[in-house]
């Protein structure tokens, strides 16, 4: 059954690497992956605390939570899991990037992205489509860059709303 999972994750990735593969895609990508870093998350919590008094303390304050849980969580599911990457993996696929860590299940890029776009989500609802989208963009860059699969992202942004939602109600505690 994971090998059947494996070959149709595989095909996935293929599909998505070889309809995009253009240099300005590339380009692209990169510059959308660096958006997941995590500098951009705690620079946009540090300014709605800032200049939004109404929500912005507590968006802030629910991102520190909600990192707290998701960032270690991803780091120990990556070494527990111990999955091969794609560019690492397959013997025709050179990443357009060097990888952060060796392991690719689940992304941090997609778990941060979809966190930060659940928590903005919460209290800042008019911004839930774009958040989302994003998120999803930063998601779909990864796997363009050669460093995820598909199934990596998924995990990954289960992986961030799940503790959004875990970090929202710890911190109503």
């Amino acid at each position: 059954m994971l090998q059947q999972l494996q070959l149709l994750d595989t095909r996935l990735y293929f599909w998505i690497f070889n309809c995009y593969e253009q240099p300005h895609i590339a380009w692209l990508s990169r510059w959308t992956s660096r958006l997941g870093d995590g500098v951009a998350y705690l620079l946009a919590g540090l300014l709605l605390f800032w200049l939004e008094p109404v929500s912005g303390p507590d968006f802030l304050q629910a991102g520190l939570i909600t990192f707290a849980i998701e960032v270690p969580l991803f780091l120990s599911l990556k070494q527990l899991i111990k999955r091969n990457r794609p560019c690492d993996y397959l013997s025709d696929i050179t990443p357009a990037i060097q990888p952060a860590d060796r392991f690719s299940f689940p992304s941090g890029h997609a778990a941060a992205a979809f966190a930060f776009a659940s928590v903005l989500s919460i209290y800042y609802p008019g911004l839930s489509e774009a958040a989302f989208a994003v998120a999803g963009l930063i998601g779909l860059s990864r796997v363009l860059l050669g460093v995820h699969y598909p199934t990596d992202i998924l995990a990954g942004a289960l992986l961030g709303i799940t503790s959004a939602m875990l970090g929202y109600n710890l911190y109503l505690m």
